[in-house]
């Protein structure tokens, strides 16, 4: 299956994907994953990348696009994959439609998972990442053993400069304004599936899986 994953900021995108990966095996595909990793190796994608990135913009179209093609021809993703991340805009669905179709593949479906702001800020900004290990911590939700000490190799955790509270309203205004009108889009092929990120991960999880698995099996 070639599946989308939409959604604002801390909906609940990755762990979903996560979910999704552990029982289906379908690669993850993750622009902001693929972005975070050119920057911190400061490759010429990741230093333009940063200048968006920092002020909660969306990286250009002509960037994202030449990457998410180069991931899509590996041979991993040529029966199954799980976008996430991407298309942000029409402009990148209508290039991503385009892509498929020159490779004889098209979208099978696409996850809506929407949460309020006030949740989506919550999340966020309680966020912490292990500056050595990269390991995902959460002060409210899943704290570290000592305070700002990661659980597996002590390295600092640190807050990314996209976890801010004020960067995250950044993101989340420009994602109602440029990504939400890819619903509709996708809506009128019949494949958008709306699911409620506002719930715990496990019930969201149910009631997509419904959709990955066929009756009775």
């Amino acid at each position: 299956m070639y599946l989308v994953l939409l959604g604002p900021p801390g909906a609940g995108k990755g762990s979903q994907a996560e979910l999704i990966t552990r029982e289906f095996g379908y690669p993850h595909i993750s622009t902001g994953d693929i972005f975070r990793a050119a920057v911190k190796q400061e490759s010429v994608l990741g230093i333009k990348a940063k200048q968006y990135m920092e002020q909660g913009l969306l990286v250009p179209d002509d960037l994202t696009n030449a990457m998410v093609a180069d991931r899509l021809g590996a041979e991993d993703a040529r029966k199954n994959f799980l976008l996430d991340g991407f298309p942000r805009t029409l402009d990148q669905a209508a290039f991503l439609d385009d892509y498929l179709e020159k490779t004889g593949r098209s979208l099978s479906l696409v996850f809506d998972i929407e949460a309020t702001d006030d949740i989506i800020v919550k999340r966020l900004s309680g966020r912490r990442v292990c500056s050595c290990c990269s390991a995902i911590y959460h002060l409210e939700n899943m704290p570290p053993k000592i305070n700002g000490c990661c659980n597996a190799c002590s390295g600092t955790l640190i807050q990314r400069s996209d976890d801010q509270p004020e960067t995250i309203k950044e993101r989340i205004k420009v994602y109602r304004k440029q990504t939400e009108p890819l619903k509709s889009y996708y809506a009128r092929k019949g494949i958008l599936r709306e699911l409620d990120g506002g719930k715990p991960v496990e019930e969201v999880y149910a009631c997509l899986r419904q959709f990955l698995v066929a009756p009775g099996a």
